[in-house]
């Protein structure tokens, strides 16, 4: 995957009330292993300043999975292909490492139907760019999701499982409605 080619583009407007364009960039943070990552495009707060002004959050925050409470996050991630040549306990140990990578290893409750499935406490909108994949549940699945696709994650039990030949390549804004911090 080549992050880099990957462009965020931020508007805003200047003193005097015009719009311009304040990022111009690749993105902000990355964590990637091989053909797995995300990498975050924005966070705001959901209240005004997250409209008007100029900060981009993201330089002083550590990249985590969930955003915080009274925020939305917007970023691309990547699903590498399944890889059929590993035991269970090393897929187990690589989904423990990644969930632990981005601070969500509490998001892990039931991985019984495939080590990645994790939950978060927020209204996620999934959309597929680039690939193939399937969206798993504790009960039923969403199968071979093509580019143009989109999700509504509403706070469940979730994994995206790659079956196709190369990585797929999704966009997600997530909001935590949550009032507390």
């Amino acid at each position: 995957m080549d992050w880099q080619s990957l462009r965020r583009i931020v508007t805003g407007d200047n003193e005097a009330g015009r719009s311009r364009v304040l990022i111009d960039a690749s993105a902000a943070k990355l964590i990637a292993i091989e053909e797995t990552g995300l990498a975050e495009i924005w966070t705001a707060p959901l209240n005004e300043s997250g409209l008007l002004d100029a900060i981009d959050r993201l330089a002083d925050e550590d990249l985590k999975l969930e955003p915080d409470a009274g925020t939305a996050k917007v970023r691309w991630f990547t699903v590498a292909p399944e890889e059929d040549g590993r035991s269970p306990e090393e897929k187990e140990a690589a989904a423990a490492m990644g969930f632990a990578a981005v601070g969500a290893a509490h998001c892990r409750v039931d991985t019984v139907r495939h080590t990645n499935m994790h939950k978060t406490d927020s209204l996620d909108v999934i959309v597929l760019v680039r690939g193939e994949v399937d969206l798993l549940l504790d009960d039923g699945e969403a199968t071979s999701l093509k580019p143009g696709d989109v999700v509504i994650q509403r706070a469940t039990n979730h994994a995206w499982v790659n079956h196709g030949a190369e990585a797929a390549l999704l966009v997600a804004v997530l909001i935590n409605a949550n009032a507390g911090s």
